[in-house]
C-alpha cells in the first residue's frame, strides 16, 4: 500500500470510525462514541482548530487560542454524554489524567525555558554568535559549522532556540546571498531536529517518551548514529550548492555578563538532578527539574546581593559590547520565568486535552488497530514521521503514547526517531522550520525547502536503515 493510501485510510478511520470495536481507548470505559454525533463534532472541532494552527503564519493568530477553545468544547461534549448515561465521574477521571500528564510536561519545560532565557540574558548565546560572525569563515565552512552546532546544541537546549541562534549568524553574514541563506536554514532545521531526536531534552516528543518511562535516559543515545546520518546525508549533498565565497561580516566584540558560565554549569547540574530523580529514585524528572530551578534562584539571589559591589559607579551603556556586569537592575530569575514561551505551553495543554479527548471517545483505538495491527509496527512508525511533516509531531506522538501499542524497545526508539526528524521533510513540519521562515522571510520559504525535500527524505530513509543496522538487538 502506498504512503498516500495509508494516509487516506487513517483519515477515513478517524472521520467515520468503525463499529467493530466495542471498547474505546482511555481506561476501559464502556461508551464508544466514534459513531455518535458528539464524536463527529469533536473530530470536526479538532480538525478546524488544527487548520487554524497550521495557518498561523498567515492569520497571525497565536496557535494556542484555537486549541484551547477546541479542548474545552470537546470535553464539554464528552461530559454531557457521560452525564446523560449516569456516569459523570468517568469523564472527570479521564480529564484529570490528561491534566496530570500536562502538569509534568509544563513544569519540566518551564524550568528548561527559564534556564535558556537566563543564559540568553547573560549573553551566552550572543557571545557565541559574535564569535562565529567574527571568525572570517567562508560560506561553505559556515554552512557546515552552523549545521554542526545546531546538531550538538539542540540535545541540551531545545531545537527551536538552537535554530534561531544559528539562523541569526547566517542572516548576519549572508544578507546579500539569499541562496546561501536558504540552504543554510534548511541545513540548520535538519540538524536541529536530528540533534533533538537522541536526547530527552532536545525535543518535546523525546521528553514525552522519557517521562512515560518507556525508554530510559541512556537508551536514547542509541539513536545518536541514526540521527547523525539523518543530518549528514542531506548536508553533504546540499553543500555542493553552497557558493564558494567569503562573507563581508563585521567584527563584533561581545562578552558574557557576570555569572554566565555559572548559569551554564547550573543548567548542566539541573539536568543531572532530573536524570538522577528518574533513574535512581524513580521519581518524575519534573521534580528534579524543579529542584534544579532552586539552584538558579539561589544563585540569582547571590548576583543581586553582590551586584553593587561589582558594578560600582560604572554607568550602564546598552551600546557597549564588552560590558560584563549586567543591567542597572540586578539579575531577576522571575524575568526569565516570565519570558518563557507561554503560547507554546498553552498550546501543549490544548493539544494534550484535544488528543486525550479523541482517545477517550475511541478514535485512537481504531487508528492503533489499523496501523499497528494491520500494517505492522515498522510501517506504522515510519508513517508517524511522514505525518509529523504535515501535522506537528507533538499531537502525533501524544496519540501514539495514548494508543500504547505493544512494541519492543527498538520500535519505540524508531518512532521517537521518526517523529523527531520527520518534521524536517517540510518547512512547516517543525517549530524550528516555521520560526526560521519568519526570521529569514523571503529567503527561506516553504518552496525553497520543498526543493530539497527529496534529499532530506534520503537522509530520513538512511537514518531508519542505520537504526535497524546498529540497534538490531533491540528488536
Amino acid at each position: 500500500m502506498s504512503a498516500a493510501w495509508k494516509i487516506i485510510t487513517i483519515l477515513q478511520l478517524v472521520l467515520f470510525g468503525s463499529p467493530a470495536l466495542a471498547l474505546a481507548s482511555g481506561g476501559g470505559h464502556s461508551l464508544d462514541l466514534t459513531s455518535h454525533p458528539v464524536g463527529y463534532i469533536a473530530l470536526l472541532i479538532f480538525i478546524v482548530a488544527y487548520l487554524l494552527v497550521m495557518a498561523e503564519e498567515y492569520t497571525h493568530m497565536r496557535k494556542s487560542k484555537p486549541v484551547l477553545l477546541a479542548a474545552g468544547l470537546i470535553w464539554i461534549g464528552i461530559a454531557w454524554v457521560y452525564a446523560a448515561h449516569d456516569m459523570p465521574h468517568a469523564a472527570e477521571q479521564a480529564i484529570r489524567h490528561n491534566i496530570l500528564e500536562y502538569a509534568e510536561l509544563l513544569l519540566f519545560l518551564l524550568v528548561a525555558m527559564t534556564y535558556i532565557n537566563a543564559m540568553e540574558e547573560r549573553r551566552v548565546f550572543e557571545t557565541l554568535r559574535a564569535r562565529l560572525v567574527s571568525s572570517g569563515m567562508g560560506f561553505r565552512k559556515l554552512f557546515w559549522i552552523t549545521g554542526f552546532l545546531a546538531f550538538v546544541i539542540s540535545p541540551v537546549a531545545d531545537n527551536l532556540t538552537t535554530a534561531l541562534l544559528m539562523c541569526a549568524v547566517v542572516m548576519a553574514l549572508g544578507k546579500d546571498q539569499p541562496r546561501f541563506v536558504a540552504l543554510a536554514c534548511i541545513n540548520i532545521v535538519v540538524g536541529a531536529n536530528a540533534g533533538g531526536a537522541f536526547s530527552p531534552f532536545g525535543d518535546i516528543t523525546t521528553l514525552m517518551v522519557w517521562q512515560k518511562g518507556i525508554v530510559q535516559f541512556g537508551q536514547f543515545f542509541a539513536l545518536f548514529l541514526p540521527s547523525l546520518v539523518n543530518w549528514l546525508v542531506p548536508a553533504a549533498i546540499m553543500s555542493f550548492a553552497v557558493p564558494r565565497l567569503l562573507p563581508s561580516g563585521d567584527s563584533l566584540d561581545v562578552s558574557m555578563k557576570r555569572g554566565g558560565k555559572v548559569v551554564m554549569a547550573l543548567f548542566g547540574l539541573t539536568i543531572v538532578t532530573a536524570v538522577s530523580f528518574h533513574n535512581f529514585l524513580h521519581l518524575p524528572p519534573m521534580a528534579g527539574m524543579m529542584m534544579g530551578l532552586s539552584y538558579l534562584k539561589i544563585y540569582g539571589f547571590y548576583l543581586k546581593k553582590t551586584h553593587d559591589k561589582y558594578a560600582g559607579d560604572v554607568p550602564y551603556d546598552a551600546n557597549k559590547a564588552d560590558q560584563r556586569l549586567g543591567d542597572p537592575v540586578a539579575f531577576d530569575v522571575f524575568r526569565s520565568v516570565a519570558r518563557a514561551e507561554w503560547d507554546t505551553l498553552m498550546f501543549f495543554y490544548g493539544v494534550i486535552l484535544c488528543v486525550g479527548g479523541l482517545g477517550f471517545i475511541g478514535y485512537l483505538a481504531h487508528v492503533s488497530h489499523v496501523m499497528y495491527t494491520g500494517w505492522g509496527a515498522t510501517a506504522a512508525n515510519v508513517m508517524v514521521g511522514v505525518l509529523s511533516a504535515i501535522v506537528d509531531n507533538i499531537p502525533v506522538m501524544f496519540a501514539v503514547l495514548t494508543m500504547m501499542p505493544d512494541m519492543p524497545l527498538g520500535q519505540w526508539l524508531l518512532v521517537t526517531l521518526t517523529a523527531g526528524v520527520g518534521g524536517s521533510l517540510l518547512s512547516i513540519g517543525s517549530a524550528a522550520g516555521v520560526a526560521l521562515m519568519g526570521q529569514a522571510r523571503g529567503q527561506y520559504t516553504f518552496f525553497s525547502h520543498l526543493k530539497w525535500t527529496p534529499v532530506i527524505a534520503l537522509g530520513y530513509a538512511a537514518s531508519i536503515w542505520v537504526h535497524f543496522l546498529v540497534n538490531r538487538s533491540m528488536f
